[in-house]
């Protein structure tokens, strides 16, 4: 479970960096839902939090303009791996060491990198094929699936799983309808 909770968390931020870590961060801070390991309680500051809730509102105003969505995935290259692989680490950590497990963070890089350029050469082809007008829907669903994939994540991760196969089926469907579109 904890492992599907780490894939889960790592996804979401590949699609949005800072809902993961704002669910994150608020659940360990004000329930129980959430234990965090040795090392990261850092995660539930609430000038952390302060920060995180900021970013997010900039990203969801940002993300839902065309071009500037585009702008945005460029800058996001670096910050949504690296909030993946702080989801990944922090949920995966369960031996309570403190030690920071570098397998770990790494692997959830590499999975919101993967999510993070699959959404970043998907939204041009939105854009283009429906002339700005899907940005706003697109960028809508992407956020509801983060935050889907978050609060699965954690309360239900197999769930989280059967989500993120959905997601990334409706993004393929959606690619190639939009290119048969434009061909």
């Amino acid at each position: 479970m904890t492992l599907m909770t780490a894939i889960s968390l790592a996804s979401a931020a590949g699609l949005n960096a800072y809902i993961p870590l704002l669910v994150f961060g608020l659940l360990a801070r004000y329930s129980d839902l959430v234990v965090l390991p040795a090392g990261w309680e850092w995660l539930a500051h609430p000038i952390l939090l302060g920060i995180v809730a900021l970013l997010l509102i900039v990203e969801l105003v940002a993300d839902k303009i065309p071009a500037v969505d585009s702008v945005n995935d460029i800058i996001q290259t670096l910050i949504r791996p690296t909030s993946g692989g702080i989801m990944f680490g922090s949920s995966a950590a369960i031996d309570g060491t403190g030690e920071i497990n570098w397998w770990a963070v790494a692997a959830g890089v590499a999975i919101a990198l993967v999510v993070h350029l699959t959404k970043a050469t998907t939204r041009p082809v939105v854009d283009a094929g429906t002339l700005g007008t899907g940005t706003v829907v697109v960028s809508s669903v992407g956020d509801a699936a983060s935050l889907s994939l978050s609060v699965l994540g954690i309360l239900a991760p197999i769930l989280a799983l059967i989500l993120l196969v959905a997601v990334i089926a409706g993004a393929v469907w959606m690619v190639v309808k939009v290119r048969s579109r434009l061909a």
